[in-house]
């Protein structure tokens, strides 16, 4: 008797996600998966070493009340519109679980962003639509929001700024899309909004369709510790929370609700440092401009850029063997020529731009 045999008939067709490399090379620089290069909090890494000292033999809150209170005053938020999982993949699992399985109606996304909503699409068995950037590789909000409007459509998931292209989209395009699509959920992925983009959590309570997602893996330094959060009116998150009670009524562990409360407790230290990421964002721009690199505007932690004289995968792997890592990606074809590069510390940086400089 095969393995296979022995699986659900839909395992076989899944496509999985294939996550940025992490490799064990001696004086890494490491731009391939968009962490943080600066560590968590201080007071986020207290909190968790007194958290580790009592109370790991008890299962943890299964509501993460007093992170979710923390993060709903935040925002200006009632903690009944705020949602927490393990890591923002995990809340957007549930997400497309509960909002868009609609009798075989195709969800809408850009054709390029995040690769993990096609992979949530084959496993919940949704029908992906993915509608093309436009010229210049940004989200076609006015196409999106035609298609939508036509209706028999299961909903809209964009990551804004996107990925990986980080360009970003202002609130009121966001709003054109809450507008024509009202009978479905339009979810926004803003993973990347800390480093420069326009959050839509203000919106959410003129939008019954709105939901937004968040991550500490990224402007709060916290990859490492899996927190996701998600923003919406009480349908949503209350739909949410029947999904989470059905698949994992403890997704965050004590270490990690006492991390993150303590992570978004310490606004100062969040500005600090995404202020910084933005400023080596500016420089590294320049500076790859300056070896003829074509660099898209971001407002993200990384940039997308190409060598009009340079093939991609060679420059990737030329890096690599300087122990540089950057993100390739092979397909689609239309960004095969290009480069994600993460925002790493000023000497991070400069160790990548002397690398290309020897290599361009």
């Amino acid at each position: 008797m095969s393995v296979s045999s022995l699986c659900s008939p839909v395992v076989a067709g899944l496509q999985p996600y294939v996550p940025g490399e992490q490799p064990r090379i001696p004086g890494l620089v490491k731009l391939n998966t968009n962490e943080n290069p600066y560590p968590p909090s201080p007071r986020a890494l207290a909190a968790i070493a007194q958290a580790a000292q009592q109370g790991l033999q008890l299962y943890p809150d299964p509501q993460s009340l007093a992170l979710r209170e923390t993060i709903a005053a935040r925002h200006g938020l009632d903690v009944g519109q705020v949602f927490v999982g393990n890591g923002s993949d995990e809340v957007l699992a549930h997400a497309f679980f509960a909002f868009f399985q609609h009798a075989g109606a195709p969800l809408l996304m850009p054709d390029i962003t995040y690769s993990f909503y096609r992979v949530y699409c084959g496993l919940w068995g949704i029908a992906a639509e993915l509608q093309p950037l436009d010229a210049g590789l940004g989200i076609d909000v006015d196409q999106l929001a035609a298609r939508s409007a036509q209706g028999a459509c299961a909903g809209v998931v964009l990551a804004n700024p996107n990925a990986p292209t980080g360009i970003g989209l202002p609130l009121a395009r966001i709003e054109q899309l809450l507008q024509a699509c009202p009978q479905r959920v339009v979810l926004v992925d803003e993973a990347y909004v800390d480093f420069g983009g326009e959050s839509a959590v203000g919106l959410v309570a003129r939008y019954p369709n709105l939901l937004v997602v968040h991550t500490l893996s990224k402007s709060r330094s916290l990859a490492g510790l899996r927190v996701g959060v998600a923003f919406g009116q009480r349908p949503l998150i209350d739909a949410l929370e029947r999904v989470k009670d059905s698949f994992n009524s403890y997704p965050l562990d004590r270490l990690a609700q006492a991390g993150a409360r303590a992570a978004y407790e310490d606004e100062a230290y969040f500005e600090q440092t995404c202020r910084a990421v933005a400023q080596s964002r500016e420089g590294l721009l320049l500076a790859l401009e300056d070896l003829g690199f074509v660099v898209l505007p971001s407002q993200a932690n990384f940039l997308f850029v190409r060598h009009p004289d340079h093939d991609a995968a060679t420059l990737a792997a030329q890096l690599r063997e300087r122990a540089v890592l950057v993100r390739h990606f092979a397909r689609p074809e239309r960004i095969a020529q290009y480069l994600r590069i993460s925002v790493g510390t000023p000497a991070q940086c400069d160790a990548l731009v002397q690398a290309l400089r020897a290599l361009v």
